[in-house]
């Protein structure tokens, strides 16, 4: 499963650079491709909540199955679409839309299966093994994705990503490795309504919703600006790769060292020192226009991006009920994929007026700020309940 997703992942990643290049092609305004960040995560934050009830609800290995035959299928469809040369820019961000509703559907319950595979002890080393495999595929998927549009054009890394999607459909549809729901099923309101409830009801982790909120928004610039930032150092698609593959490196390197940083120093200030990097890394890439200057701030931006968003999961794993796990982690992951919608939108829109520049350094002051303030508020300690 773990090596199949992976794989998947190099397929996402290879079409992110494909998507991000076309859209860059399509049209010259910094919030229409700022936008394509807006449309594939703005599914999490719109749907999570409800498909991590489902993943509560349902044998997760089906919920799963739905989500990538569902991804599968949309993937097929843009892939015809460059193909035909029939992309528009509104067609494009409504494909690229679709997709990220199939990744809302997927991840709550494949992130939830984590406690159902691994002792409670393993979670912070299980989350990181799939961060480090999410990190693999960000660091080589990039490099590849944008060789393949430069090389064949964007129709053909399209739909290398569909052919990705097979390996996990074959694992999931022969796995017996979840158990089914045999105990009768709530109504979906209720079960959302207790999600919401059970996680509310506690003030840390509110407040970690809140943190996560706000890293994601002022974070998203660089994702939503890597393309418009390659342009801007003179290069192209294998350019663009190249930043991508950057930050994914920056991950990989970030997702293996926070295992023992946390374990020496807290998840609390692991999680500070990330922001303050990241915002460092956006204010580099505002004020510099040298292309080793933005490796280094992509570089570093990875390392720190991954690290803020692992220790927030793990301190959610950690400290919620098994039984309402993938309805929490679903609020989590709204608040996450949600700030990076806004944010890709917001800073996009002010590129339009002041520059792609000053709206990166704004985005780096924000995320300082933000980090500042989120420091005062502790995240949620570990719960010793292993089960509702």
């Amino acid at each position: 499963m773990w090596a199949t997703t992976v794989f998947s992942q190099l397929g996402g990643f290879i079409q992110i650079v494909a998507t991000s290049w076309t859209m860059a092609a399509l049209s010259a305004s910094a919030a229409m491709v700022a936008l394509v960040q807006t449309a594939a995560n703005l599914p999490v934050m719109l749907f999570a909540v409800a498909a991590g009830a489902l993943a509560d609800m349902f044998d997760r290995r089906h919920v799963m199955l739905a989500a990538q035959l569902l991804m599968l299928v949309l993937s097929l469809g843009l892939a015809s679409c460059a193909f035909l040369d029939l992309l528009t820019p509104a067609l494009l961000l409504g494909f690229t839309f679709l997709i990220g509703c199939g990744t809302a559907l997927h991840a709550p319950a494949w992130q939830a299966s984590v406690g159902e595979l691994v002792p409670r002890d393993q979670i912070p080393s299980a989350v990181a093994t799939n961060v480090f495999g999410n990190n693999i595929a960000r660091s080589i998927g990039p490099v590849v994705g944008g060789g393949i549009v430069a090389a064949a054009g964007a129709s053909v890394a399209f739909m290398i990503n569909a052919c990705s999607y097979i390996g996990v459909i074959g694992v999931l549809a022969r796995w017996k490795g979840f158990d089914a729901v045999s105990a009768p099923r709530p109504n979906f309101l209720c079960i959302l309504r207790g999600g919401f409830g059970y996680a509310f009801a506690q003030a840390r982790v509110r407040n970690l919703v809140l943190r996560t909120l706000a890293f994601g928004f002022g974070a998203s610039a660089i994702w939503a600006f890597m393309p418009l930032v390659a342009i801007r150092l003179g290069g192209g698609a294998p350019l663009l790769g190249l930043l991508f593959a950057c930050f994914g490196i920056g991950a990989m390197v970030g997702a293996i060292a926070s295992i023992p940083v946390r374990k020496r120093y807290g998840a609390g200030a692991l999680v500070a020192v990330a922001v303050i990097v990241v915002a460092v890394s956006l204010v580099l890439l505002g004020s510099s226009r040298a292309t080793s200057i933005a490796i280094l701030a992509h570089l570093l931006a990875g390392a720190g991006w991954v690290t803020a968003l692992s220790m927030f999961n793990v301190s959610i794993q950690l400290a919620i009920a098994r039984s309402h796990v993938g309805r929490v982690l679903a609020i989590y992951q709204t608040t996450a994929f949600g700030g990076v919608a806004l944010g890709s939108a917001a800073w996009g829109v002010m590129a339009d007026y002041v520059g792609m520049p000053a709206a990166l350094i704004a985005a780096g002051a924000f995320l300082a700020m933000s980090g500042l303030l989120g420091a005062l508020f502790p995240l949620p300690a570990p719960t010793t309940e292993q089960a509702d």
